[in-house]
């Protein structure tokens, strides 16, 4: 199964594909999509969206996940956040996905055992997982680890584990 996890974000959302057969993860691709802040908010959500339907388009996966929105101290930026969240989920559903929604203490436990870890203990083990990949940022390695901790999620769901 092709996964595709998103770390939604108006100003570099993280995307990452993997392919999950059984225990064995293979990583794909992944990448950043950034977008300049001096433009219009509605140029910069059209840019998003153009540039996550090209990688649904291009991977034809057959699930996707996404991170969960965490509240900031600044309203504006949760906002833009949850806008720019709100554009990746209907690009994932336009494309026929079923998407599955974590919290960033999910996939912390998930891919290193720990809800509390860092993000350098995150990116680290991505990195184990997925050995050989190069991997395009912080946000793109927040986005594989997305996508293990569905692939992870998916496993146990089929085994009967809740």
């Amino acid at each position: 199964m092709i996964i595709l996890g998103l770390d939604p974000s108006l100003s570099s959302c993280g995307w990452g594909i993997i392919r999950a057969e059984g225990n064995r993860l293979t990583h794909l691709a992944n990448g950043q999509i950034k977008t300049k802040a001096s433009l219009p908010l509605a140029t910069r959500l059209a840019e998003l969206a153009g540039a996550l339907e090209a990688i649904v388009l291009e991977h034809q996966p057959a699930a996707a996940a996404a991170e969960e929105v965490f509240v900031n101290k600044n309203p504006a930026s949760t906002l833009k956040l949850a806008q720019a969240r709100g554009v990746a989920l209907m690009c994932a559903a336009r494309g026929g996905l079923e998407v599955g929604e974590y919290a960033p203490s999910v996939v912390k436990k998930a891919v290193v055992g720990s809800g509390g870890a860092s993000k350098d203990q995150v990116h680290a083990m991505v990195a184990m997982l997925l050995p050989g990949a190069t991997i395009a940022g912080e946000d793109a390695a927040d986005a594989l680890a997305v996508a293990i901790t569905h692939a992870h999620h998916l496993a146990s769901a089929r085994r009967g584990i809740r």
